[in-house]
């Protein structure tokens, strides 16, 4: 089972080095599958062709988080760990995504039937940001006037938005930078009122 993920990551990690080097449409499954050292039996396996990969980036993202998530400061601020996730991935999307296929997907999660990758509750992107937004509740750092789930739906709402500004405004700043100033700004209403001394 190990394998077939290796195997799948490969192909996965290949493909949008390949599409950000040279484009989407200038990229093919033949170089694909060469980049990635795999058969065509195996990507013809997990994928019905290069589109197929679109919906992949979800998955991607996941693996730059399960990388993030063995750096973490169990002790740190919930808020501070989710501020910092929010920044790693940002920097990661600007470095390794390109922007016309980040467009793409918004626009196939938009519009397709079936399967929104997005919107997958089993992603390790939403375990972890409610097994953080949780731990922040238990300590006191994060109000509980809302669910978990609610504050995890919040946070993965502002992410969403940024990132399609960004497409819209064609990359013409850096979504890190952008993020690092008005994602605190706007979840600044689920951090718990310091207590007052009498």
């Amino acid at each position: 089972m190990k394998n077939n993920r290796n195997t799948k990551s490969r192909i996965v990690d290949a493909a949008w080095k390949l599409f950000y080097e040279n484009g989407y449409e200038n990229t093919t499954i033949e170089q694909i599958i060469f980049e990635s050292s795999t058969s065509r039996g195996s990507f013809y396996h997990y994928f019905s062709g290069k589109d197929a990969l679109l919906g992949s980036m979800a998955y991607l993202f996941d693996e730059k988080y399960e990388s993030l998530q063995k750096e973490l400061d169990p002790e740190a601020d919930a808020l501070e760990t989710l501020f910092y996730l929010n920044r790693a991935l940002f920097s990661f999307i600007e470095q390794r995504v390109d922007i016309d296929l980040l467009t793409r997907l918004y626009a196939t999660q938009l519009t397709q039937i079936g399967e929104k990758q997005f919107l997958d509750r089993s992603r390790v992107y939403y375990r972890l940001l409610r097994a953080i937004v949780t731990r922040g509740q238990e300590r006191g750092e994060i109000k509980k006037d809302r669910s978990v789930s609610e504050i995890v739906r919040l946070y993965a709402m502002c992410e969403r938005g940024m990132l399609y500004e960004w497409c819209l405004y064609r990359g013409e700043y850096s979504l890190a930078e952008y993020a690092a100033k008005n994602m605190p700004l706007l979840l600044s209403g689920l951090r718990t009122e310091p207590q007052k001394t009498p």
